[in-house]
């Protein structure tokens, strides 16, 4: 089975999984958010925010970037961090870092001329 194939497979199974056991789940999400944290992380697959802090959908309000950077510059990040404070009204701002960053690797090294995109977002953190 290929990768995407076999996601929707065990999507379905989770969603099957958690109606019988967590009963009211999914309509307590429909009726809306209330996570009391705006967690700003790396986008390395290896440091989801949920899994690595044992929250549940809907406890976090989560921004992921290449070496978790917040530009206020960046429409992204600033309409991330505006909505979570003026209207979740989030107590609390994480920024998570993480061993082995590949993005504050790259930083420390020449901008990565074949990835344009990558050397401009880290470009700040270049430059400190």
């Amino acid at each position: 089975m290929n990768r995407p194939k076999s996601m929707l497979v065990a999507n379905i199974a989770w969603a099957r999984e958690t109606h019988e056991h967590t009963p009211g789940f999914f309509e307590a999400l429909a009726r809306g958010q209330n996570p009391r944290v705006l967690w700003i992380g790396c986008a390395d697959s290896r440091v989801p925010a949920e899994t690595i802090t044992h929250c549940a959908p809907g406890e976090l309000f989560v921004h992921r970037n290449i070496a978790n950077l917040f530009h206020p510059d960046d429409d992204n990040s600033a309409s991330v961090l505006e909505y979570a404070v003026r209207v979740l009204e989030v107590d609390h701002v994480i920024v998570c870092g993480h061993y082995g960053c590949g993005g504050v690797r790259a930083s420390l090294l020449p901008p990565p001329a074949d990835l344009p995109h990558v050397a401009r977002r880290i470009a700040p953190l270049c430059a400190l």
